[in-house]
């Protein structure tokens, strides 16, 4: 039985919705047909009052204009029901006018004797000027914003409309939720399109006012004097109060209704209604009800001027801005009590997790303690936001591509003076800085100790000291390299840069470097990705180059390498997989030979390298070729042999390269670089031929 009770309660007022509108139509042409008594009159003239008041209340509490998208609508019928008002009304003044001045009814009565003083002159003139102020100013106005909203809300269509699309593509929003903004936008055209429509009916109705107000009074005159009889002084009070009566019972919820047009179209989109932005923004700052409470004082002071009213009213503003002062105070000690007061809120305000909650990981990133913020700080010239920019560029011109940007940020939860270096979120180094002083570092070799705090150069690990700037020129002496706190930070972020170079180079960056490399050799690009190989493949054999330290600056002959070798080794490839990776990078290596020797050897013409052992070199090969791993006990035979070698060849100034058979290289390479990173192992056919090898060392065996 409830539920039926419901069905019917539902249903009945779903029937009330869709009849209001044709019911609303009827009332119209109704009063403008039928004559109505004067009590249907008042009934009538108090609901047109009280529907302008309720208009006006939704405006002032809509947060944006969308919310009240009927109103062009109701401005449209709400003219309509006071103009049919109006021709009712004048029906009933011109047929029973001269009865009295109640004729009419009670409303008409009270607007034309109470609220003007039953003086028709002065409701004449209290007539003009509300119409005045509403067809000159407010529905001007309104109408003139209307029109500008709808010419640049048009305008920015397309520009929205590609943004939500961006946004739809990129997957921050579904498909729902693209429809829906789509139809928002083309909902806000419409509605300042008829809202500068719908703001001519109501200055149209302002000029209908004023002229029936002109026709009702002859009118009243003729019929008064006419057909009853009224001499012209009689006919004219009681018809032009009357009339005054009716016209100002029609005037002022037009008024009213004008207001709430203005306010729609003149607000901006808030979180909060209109009220609510007055009262937030004109009464949150006390110093200017201060001022203003002191400008009215001596308003007030000034002879002969109301000073009860200035001065009362300056204490009452002056006492506000005080309390409000106050209020302020407050807040501020209780979030300093509170510091993860506002944090919790606005935690507690987020009722659902979003995409924007989800930040991306930066490439690389660079935090900082609190006591050096002052290095990266744009406002105090940090020197090494100045030194990572020329770090970057350097990088870019060594390895031939430009690395990701360092996000620099400050973190709380590290020591002061202490630094992280992150790649993807992930630390990769951490160092401590000395702000105001220098590192001395100890290269070897030094002739005396330095005054300063001990520590370690973070990027290679050598000892060194802190020491204060009076001592730079004694530690330099010592033979100590001596740099200043950016310097020390950049070398380390350039060190780890080097290393995690290939970690550096994703897909978008090698996308990047092909499209600059396609300016100048484009068909050479064309017929490489994806023809020949993909990008993926690509990226992968660049990344194998940067991971042993070879920079990819000659794209060109890698390019120009990979499109010759690639066809060949994938034919070779019985899985059909395309061209060996490790194939094709030997095939590289060779192409850069030149470049990789150069980038150790400089212009040396000898080259004293360490070499294998040939009973050694049989063995590895052995080994590598039948299981592709060697046994525990011959690598870490390996492993020590070749750092107590590479140790006697750097102390003896030379570089950390192993020259080995092409077949071992990559194998050796993979094994060796996880532990002695700072060794080169080379094929002996990436050495040029004008460079003369001279073995200084033999892996396995003695000096050659």
């Amino acid at each position: 039985m409830n539920s039926f009770l419901d069905f019917l309660k539902t249903q009945g007022s779903g029937h009330a919705r869709l009849l209001a509108g044709p019911v609303l139509i009827l009332m119209v042409l109704a009063m403008m047909i039928l004559p109505l008594p004067p009590f249907i009159l008042d009934l009538l003239f108090t609901f047109n009052i009280s529907l302008s008041v309720m208009i006006l209340l939704v405006a002032m509490f809509t947060r944006k204009p969308l919310d009240f998208a009927a109103f062009p609508s109701v401005l449209l019928f709400a003219t309509l029901l006071r103009l049919s008002l109006n021709v009712a009304s004048t029906r009933v003044v011109l047929l029973n006018g001269h009865k009295g001045p109640d004729a009419a009814g009670q409303v008409i009565e009270a607007f034309g004797h109470f609220l003007v003083g039953g003086n028709f002159a002065v409701g004449i003139i209290v007539f003009i000027i509300l119409v005045i102020i509403n067809f000159t100013v407010i529905t001007k106005g309104a109408g003139r914003i209307a029109e500008v909203g709808a010419r640049f809300t048009l305008d920015a269509m397309p520009g929205k409309q590609m943004a939500i699309d961006a946004d739809l593509n990129a997957g921050l929003i579904g498909e729902d939720e693209a429809r829906k903004r789509r139809a928002e936008v083309s909902q806000e055209a419409e509605f300042y399109g008829a809202m500068d429509g719908a703001s001519k009916f109501v200055r149209g109705d302002a000029v209908a006012g004023l002229l029936i107000m002109v026709i009702n009074i002859i009118g009243g005159l003729i019929v008064g004097m006419v057909q009853h009889g009224l001499s012209a002084s009689d006919a004219g009070t009681v018809y032009t109060l009357l009339t005054i009566g009716d016209g100002l019972v029609a005037q002022i919820p037009a008024l009213v209704i004008s207001t709430a047009a203005g306010v729609v179209v003149s607000r901006v989109a808030d979180d909060r209604d209109v009220g609510q932005q007055m009262i937030g923004q004109l009464f949150s700052n006390p110093n200017v009800m201060f001022i203003t409470s002191g400008i009215l004082t001596l308003m007030g002071l000034i002879p002969n001027m109301p000073h009860v009213a200035f001065l009362l009213l300056a204490a009452i503003i002056g006492g506000s801005g005080w309390l409000l002062l106050q209020r302020q105070q407050r807040d501020l000690q209780a979030a300093a009590a509170d510091p993860g007061h506002e944090q919790a809120a606005a935690v507690a305000a987020a009722a659902e997790a979003s995409w924007d909650d989800v930040a991306p990981v930066d490439p690389l990133g660079l935090e900082v303690g609190y006591r050096l913020i002052s290095l990266v700080d744009h406002q105090q010239n940090g020197e090494l936001l100045h030194r990572i920019r020329s770090l970057r560029k350097k990088f870019a011109q060594e390895m031939g591509f430009l690395p990701p940007v360092v996000h620099i940020r400050d973190n709380l939860e590290i020591k002061p003076t202490d630094y992280r270096i992150l790649l993807f979120g992930v630390e990769i180094g951490r160092g401590v800085a000395q702000t105001g002083q220098w590192l001395a570092i100890d290269p070897g070799g030094v002739t005396g100790p330095v005054q300063g705090t001990p520590t370690k150069d973070p990027a290679f690990g050598l000892p060194a000291f802190w020491i204060d700037p009076a001592l730079r020129e004694q530690a330099q002496i010592a033979g100590y390299t001596v740099v200043d706190t950016a310097t020390v930070v950049a070398t380390h972020l350039n060190h780890l840069m080097h290393r995690y170079g290939s970690r550096l180079l994703g897909r978008q960056e090698t996308q990047q470097l092909l499209d600059h490399v396609a300016r100048d050799v484009p068909k050479l690009v064309e017929d490489l990705v994806p023809k020949t190989l993909s990008l993926p493949q690509l990226q992968n054999l660049l990344r194998s180059l940067l991971d042993e330290d070879v920079p990819i600056r000659d794209m060109r002959s890698i390019l120009e390498t990979i499109t010759e070798y690639a066809p060949r080794l994938a034919a070779l490839n019985p899985a059909g997989t395309g061209p060996n990776p490790d194939e094709l990078l030997a095939q590289v290596r060779v192409a850069l030979g030149r470049a990789i020797v150069q980038h150790w050897f400089a212009s040396e013409t000898e080259l004293r390298v360490i070499g294998l052992d040939a009973r050694l070199e049989r063995v590895l090969t052995q080994a590598l070729g039948s299981s592709g791993a060697l046994e525990p006990g011959l690598a870490e035979n390996l492993l020590g042999d070749v750092e107590r070698i590479v140790q006697g060849q750097e102390d003896r100034g030379d570089a950390p390269v192993l020259v080995v058979p092409p077949v071992l290289r990559a194998s050796l390479s993979r094994f060796l670089r996880h532990h002695l990173p700072h060794m080169a192992v080379l094929s002996s056919a990436e050495i040029p031929e004008e460079r003369i090898i001279r073995v200084t060392a033999v892996v396995g065996g003695s000096p050659a």
